[in-house]
């Protein structure tokens, strides 16, 4: 059981900066783009190969043919051809007897083994064996060999010796002497040319360190600003950097220079990377995209090769624009680190690196670096000094008509219903980003297709909603004694938002179990928020305590499935007092250091005990007086709070206006009719 408010967020720093170089004008489309590649052949994009891969080739199939049959014509002319077979025989007493008798021909030695022939063909070992005159057969070390040379002397057999070392052809000796290393150094050649013509003089190890930047050309990007919808602060911005890669001579001609560093900070998921894509789009530059963290190897230095090569690259296909994606995982500050094993060598000189090349930008040269970033407040300050990101652009989440035009973008592709209202649908949406709404009419546009829709529906839209902030229902069945306690519980959360000032009003309850939670109570603002009183902190904290103080009267005992309120209420109260300055006992003091900027070693706090103490009071003195409010307003109305909770039984789900009637407590303002978490 849960209950979902929303969650309010300290507003970002804002950071300003400024700096322009201007190059000298480039040819122009009919478009008024940049041409790339310009008639002097700079923005020529890299030859790639034509054809079918060296393995799959004509002439490579015919040179395995080719191998092929040579070997089979050398089998041919090495084996030995013979129409009968040779058997092994045993010497004793098998090949004396037979010596004795006068049945053998001749015989050919080679060390232990001989082999020779029948005066006529014998069968071995039996009579249905195939008769031969061929035999072979191994002398016994221990044996007497005076005395076989005298029998064999003695039956006239023929003898012939032959030499224990190997003979074979001149032909054979090349092939078996310098074969395997001709084939060895052939192979290296081969593998060396190729690595070559893809990594330039030092071959294989050169590739290692050249960039793995993915290139996208001009003519292949189809990313503009038309796809860019709900930060419009954003894209007026960036379509300053367009105009730059455009119309350098416009800036120029005043001695301005073109500011070659864009920081794109914001939250994940409001669309960083599509901004950069989109900025490449318009200004119709090569795009070179690559994470941070693909600088980094175990190899000292190889970062700042890679680093090299891509500016290199860059500067060839100019204009062009450069994104480093999650610069964080290289451009953390410096300050107060410790290198015990020198493990940080490799992204320090990385960075440096960067900084040095965005340094050696010259005027003329049009090539933008944008960098895109969650954690904009760990960046060394080397990055952000002028000269290098001097322009930092906030992407923020986006407002109630900025939701909707992002819904418009996306659901471009996907057939609607003409009930399908977008604005209604964003109005129930606050926090949500631009991954987080084309993840919404991806899943709206499935869930349609299981359901055989032949277009996306309003419900399927809502559905989908529900899914993705909920989770889906889980197949458990709950007893009549859970069903009862959820229900209460989330009648508590509900009635308590309904009746506190200034508290957000409930969308949605429901005693379905989805994901972790048994029931969820959903409320959402009438409007976007960007600041809280602190009243409107303290009604969230009542309103997650309402399940609690719920169970606590109607039955006596508490569980545990108000983990998560107590989570959420622990968070809120620990914030007001250590972040925001919201108590008397401490004041306007921010006693909880944010994430990365606590420069003391792991374990180290920058507050002293006394003022760790007092924070722990005074969140307890604001959970514990919200408690008493809570326990006194749903002892007042606990005919309401019983009320709600048949209706929850009864339905398992309620929408606002049930909810309320329910409740009997009156409707202020009809809310959206889509479900919201907030």
């Amino acid at each position: 059981m849960r209950h979902v408010p929303e969650q309010p967020n300290a507003a970002p720093d804002r950071m300003s900066g400024a700096r322009s170089e201007a190059h000298p004008p480039m040819p122009r489309d009919k478009r008024g783009w940049q041409v790339s590649p310009a008639p002097d052949g700079r923005g020529m994009p890299e030859p790639t190969p034509s054809g079918p891969p060296p393995h799959r080739r004509p002439a490579f199939l015919w040179f395995v043919l080719i191998l092929i049959a040579l070997n089979w014509a050398s089998v041919l002319l090495f084996s030995p051809s013979s129409s009968e077979p040779r058997v092994t025989v045993p010497f004793s007493p098998y090949f004396i007897e037979k010596v004795k008798t006068g049945e053998v021909r001749s015989i050919a030695s080679k060390g232990d083994t001989i082999e020779g022939t029948f005066r006529a063909k014998q069968r071995y070992p039996n009579a249905k064996a195939k008769p031969t005159t061929l035999f072979a057969t191994e002398v016994p070390t221990f044996w007497n060999g005076d005395a076989l040379s005298a029998l064999l002397a003695e039956k006239g057999v023929k003898i012939v010796a032959r030499s224990t070392s190997t003979s074979q052809s001149l032909l054979a000796e090349l092939l078996l002497g310098f074969g395997p290393t001709l084939l060895i150094v052939g192979l290296f050649v081969l593998l060396a040319r190729r690595a070559a013509k893809a990594g330039g003089a030092m071959g294989a190890l050169g590739n290692f360190g050249r960039s793995q930047a993915r290139r996208v050309d001009p003519d292949t990007i189809r990313v503009t600003f038309n796809d860019v919808a709900g930060i419009d602060e954003a894209k007026a911005e960036l379509s300053e950097i367009v105009d730059f890669l455009r119309s350098p001579e416009r800036y120029g001609r005043l001695g301005g220079r073109m500011p070659h560093g864009v920081l794109l900070s914001g939250a994940p998921g409001t669309g960083k990377t599509l901004l950069a894509r989109a900025v490449a789009g318009e200004a119709h530059a090569a795009f070179f995209s690559i994470s941070a963290s693909e600088f980094i190897e175990a190899i000292v230095g190889v970062g700042a090769s890679r680093v090299r090569d891509l500016f290199a690259k860059a500067k060839e296909a100019a204009p062009a624009i450069i994104f480093i994606d999650e610069l964080d995982a290289i451009g953390r500050s410096r300050q107060g680190s410790v290198a015990v094993s020198g493990s940080n060598d490799e992204r320090e000189q990385t960075l440096d690196q960067i900084l040095t090349e965005m340094d050696g930008f010259e005027s003329s040269q049009a090539v933008v670096v944008l960098a895109a970033t969650n954690r904009p407040d760990v960046l060394d300050s080397a990055l952000l000094r002028p000269g290098r990101f001097d322009r930092r652009v906030v992407v923020q989440a986006p407002d109630r008509s900025g939701r909707a035009e992002i819904l418009k973008v996306h659901t471009r592709s996907i057939p609607l219903e003409h009930s399908v209202d977008l604005d209604a649908l964003a109005a129930s949406t606050p926090g949500m980003v631009g991954a987080d709404l084309a993840n919404l009419a991806n899943e709206a546009a499935l869930l349609a297709a299981r359901r055989d829709h032949e277009k996306v529906q309003m419900n399927d839209l809502t559905d989908s909603l529900e899914k993705i902030m909920l989770g889906s229902p889980r197949g458990i069945l709950l007893s009549p004694a859970d069903r009862e306690r959820t229900a209460h519980h989330e009648a508590g959360h509900a009635l308590v938002g309904m009746l506190t000032p200034g508290a957000d009003p409930v969308r949605k309850i429901s005693i379905i179990p989805r994901g972790m939670a048994l029931g969820v109570t959903l409320s959402t603002p009438d409007s976007d928020r960007v600041s809280y009183t602190l009243d409107d902190l303290e009604g969230k904290i009542k309103v997650a305590l309402g399940g609690r103080v719920a169970e606590e009267l109607v039955y006596g005992t508490i569980t545990t499935g108000a983990e998560s309120d107590i989570q959420q209420l622990t968070a809120i109260a620990r914030q007001m007092v250590g972040r925001w300055g919201m108590s008397e006992a401490l004041g306007p003091v921010s006693v909880i250091a944010e994430e990365g900027q606590n420069m003391f070693l792991p374990g180290v706090s920058s507050t002293s005990e006394h003022t760790q103490r007092l924070v722990d009071e005074e969140v307890h003195r604001l959970v514990e007086g919200a408690h008493a409010e809570v326990t006194s307003l749903l002892g007042e109305h606990r005919e309401q709070l019983e009320s709600l909770a048949q209706a929850l039984l009864a339905s398992e789900t309620l929408d606002a206006a049930d909810a309320y009637a329910a409740a009997a407590i009156p409707l202020a303002a009809a809310p959206e009719p889509a479900i919201s978490p907030s």
